[in-house]
C-alpha cells in the first residue's frame, strides 16, 4: 500500500558549503555541462533530492518556487538513463524512457531548456511537445527517437492517439507543478497518461504547495515515497520585500505606469486576472511610453514565445501576464513584479511574486489592491502567515482619470445632454429644471402622397377591360389562338397518339 506519511528529509534551508554536485557521484558529461553553466555548489531541494532519486526512490520534492527543482530531478535522471545512452541512428534504441508532465507550455518549454542544458555532451536526446503548436514537427522528432520527453498533458495524449509516441518503455515519471496540474483540470488526463505506463517506474512528484488534493493523487500511483521539503508550505522567500499600495480601481493603470517610472525598472512582469485586463494594461502602458507586451492564453504559441524572448532580451520592459506564466518563467535577476491584480487564489500569490528573487537575489513583489480586494487580500495574509506592509505611494497622481473628469462635461454636451452646471445655473435663476412630462406618442408611418389619388382610368382601359371579358366569354378562341406548348421529346421521339 502507498505511504505518503514517509518520515521527511530534514528541513535545510540553506546550502551546505562543503558540498559540491561533484560530491554525488554524477557522469563527467553531466558535471561537464554544470561547470559551462557555472553551476558548483547545489541549492538545498537539490542537495537532498538528487541522492534519493539516483537510489531508484520514489519523491514528493516540495520547495517554494525558484529553488532549482528543475534540476533537483532533471540531473539524477540523465544520470540514470546514461547505461540506455547510444549513439546508433535508429529510432528503436531511443525509447521514451522518461516522462516529465508541465501544467503550461512555458514551463515545459522552459524545463526543456534545463534538460538539453545539462546533457549536451552526452547521447541522450529530448524533446518538448505542447499545444497551440503544428504537430508534423514534434511527430518528426519523436519518431526519429528520444529518450526524454517533456509534455503538456492534453497534446501528449494527441501523440498517443496518433500514434506517434510510444509509452510502454517509460522508466520514469515527474510531474512538475503538480498542484496547479490539478487546479487547470488535468486530473482525467494525468490518470489516463498513468494508465499507458508500465506499472513498474520511479514516480517524481514536484510541486511549491502540496494540497490534500495531491497527497490524494500521490498516493493512488507512488509507491512508499521519500517526502523532501526545504521550506514550510506556502512561504514566501525572506529575500523578497513584499509592499502593498491601496488605490481605487480608476487608478490603477495609472499607478502601474507610475511605479515604473519612479522605480526605474526596466524588467517587470506585472500580473493581472483576467486576459482582456492583461491586454488593456499592456496597451496603456504603451501609451505611456513604456514598452509593454502581454502575454495570455488567447495569444497563440508563437506570439506568446516571442513576447517572452523580447523580454528576456530586453525589448520589451514590462510583461503583462495572466496566472498562464505565473510559473515555468525562469527570468535572470528579475528585480520586481506587480500584481495589477490581486490573484482570486492565494495560493498563486506564491507562485507570482516567486518570479523575482530567485536563486538567492534580492526581489520586490508590489501588490495593488481596492476596497474590493479586502477578502482576497486577506485569504493571502493568513496562507503566508505574515503581514504585508502597507505603504502610501507618494507622489502619485492619476491623470489619466483626471483628465476623463475634465472631458466628462464637454462628451455630455456633444451627445445632447445638459451639463450638470448648467442645470444648476438655471435653478439659480428660477427657472424649472425639470422636463415637462410627455405621454408616449407612436412614431409616425411615411406614406407615398400616389396612394391618396383617386383613380382615374386610362384612355386604353376600357378596350382592356371589354377585351378581357371577350376572351372570358369564348374559351375556344382562346384556346385556338394560344400558342401550342413546347413538348418533351425522349431519344426515341415524340410517342404515337
Amino acid at each position: 500500500m502507498t505511504d505518503i506519511k514517509s518520515p521527511a528529509i530534514p528541513t535545510t534551508e540553506q546550502t551546505t558549503p562543503d558540498v559540491k554536485f561533484a560530491d554525488f557521484g554524477l557522469a563527467p558529461e553531466i558535471l561537464r555541462a554544470l561547470t559551462d553553466q557555472g553551476y558548483v555548489h547545489p541549492t538545498p531541494i537539490q542537495e537532498q533530492a538528487i541522492p534519493v532519486v539516483l537510489q531508484g526512490r520514489d519523491v514528493m520534492g516540495a520547495a517554494q518556487t525558484g529553488t532549482g527543482k528543475t534540476a533537483g530531478f532533471s540531473l539524477p535522471i540523465i544520470q540514470l538513463l546514461l547505461a540506455h545512452a547510444s549513439t546508433s541512428a535508429s529510432p528503436a534504441r531511443h525509447p521514451v524512457r522518461a516522462l516529465i508532465l508541465t501544467p503550461t507550455r512555458e514551463l515545459a518549454d522552459q524545463v526543456a531548456e534545463n534538460v538539453k542544458a545539462y546533457s549536451r555532451h552526452t547521447p541522450l536526446r529530448s524533446t518538448v511537445v505542447f499545444g497551440g503548436m503544428d504537430m508534423a514537427p514534434q511527430t518528426a522528432i519523436l519518431r526519429s527517437g528520444v529518450e526524454i520527453v517533456i509534455a503538456t498533458p492534453g497534446r501528449l495524449l494527441d501523440h498517443v492517439q496518433q500514434k506517434t509516441v510510444n509509452l510502454s518503455q517509460v522508466q520514469i515519471l515527474v510531474m512538475d507543478e503538480a498542484d496547479r496540474m490539478l487546479d487547470m483540470g488535468f486530473l482525467p488526463d494525468l490518470q489516463r497518461i498513468i494508465n499507458l505506463l508500465p506499472k513498474k517506474r520511479q514516480n517524481l512528484m514536484f510541486s511549491a504547495t502540496f494540497s490534500q488534493e495531491i497527497k490524494k493523487l500521490a498516493a493512488s500511483f507512488l509507491t512508499n515515497p521519500q517526502t523532501i521539503e526545504v521550506a514550510r508550505s506556502n512561504a514566501t522567500a525572506d529575500n523578497v520585500t513584499q509592499i502593498l499600495y491601496k488605490v481605487s480601481t480608476e487608478e490603477k493603470r495609472d499607478a502601474v505606469s507610475f511605479i515604473i517610472r519612479e522605480r526605474g525598472l526596466k524588467q517587470v512582469i506585472v500580473f493581472s486576472n483576467t486576459k482582456i485586463g492583461a491586454s488593456r494594461l499592456a496597451v496603456h502602458l504603451v501609451k505611456q511610453g513604456v514598452k509593454a507586451s502581454a502575454i495570455h492564453g488567447d495569444k497563440s504559441q508563437q506570439e506568446r514565445m516571442a513576447a517572452l524572448e523580447a523580454f528576456k532580451q530586453g525589448e520589451v520592459e514590462v510583461l503583462v501576464a495572466t496566472d498562464v506564466a505565473a510559473r515555468g518563467l525562469d527570468i535572470a535577476e528579475l528585480p520586481c513584479v506587480i500584481n495589477f491584480d490581486l490573484p482570486y487564489n492565494a495560493e498563486d500569490y506564491v507562485h507570482r511574486i516567486g518570479r523575482t528573487g530567485r536563486a538567492g537575489a534580492k526581489g520586490d513583489a508590489i501588490s495593488l489592491h481596492t476596497d474590493q480586494d479586502e477578502r482576497l487580500l486577506i485569504d493571502i495574509e493568513k496562507m503566508i502567515k505574515q503581514k504585508i506592509v502597507r505603504l502610501n505611494l507618494a507622489g502619485f497622481v492619476a491623470t489619466s482619470v483626471h483628465q476623463s473628469e475634465h472631458r466628462a462635461p464637454r462628451e455630455r454636451s456633444e451627445q445632447g445632454e445638459r451639463p450638470v452646471r448648467d442645470r444648476a445655473d438655471r435653478a439659480d435663476r428660477g427657472e424649472r429644471s425639470e422636463r415637462p412630462a410627455r405621454s408616449y406618442q407612436p412614431p409616425k408611418e411615411k406614406i407615398d402622397p400616389w396612394f391618396l389619388k383617386p383613380y382615374e382610368p386610362s384612355s386604353g382601359a376600357s378596350s382592356t377591360i371589354n377585351n378581357t371579358t371577350a376572351s372570358m366569354a369564348s374559351p375556344s378562341n382562346s384556346s385556338t389562338a394560344a400558342k401550342p406548348q413546347k413538348r418533351a421529346a425522349l431519344l426515341g421521339g415524340f410517342p404515337k397518339n
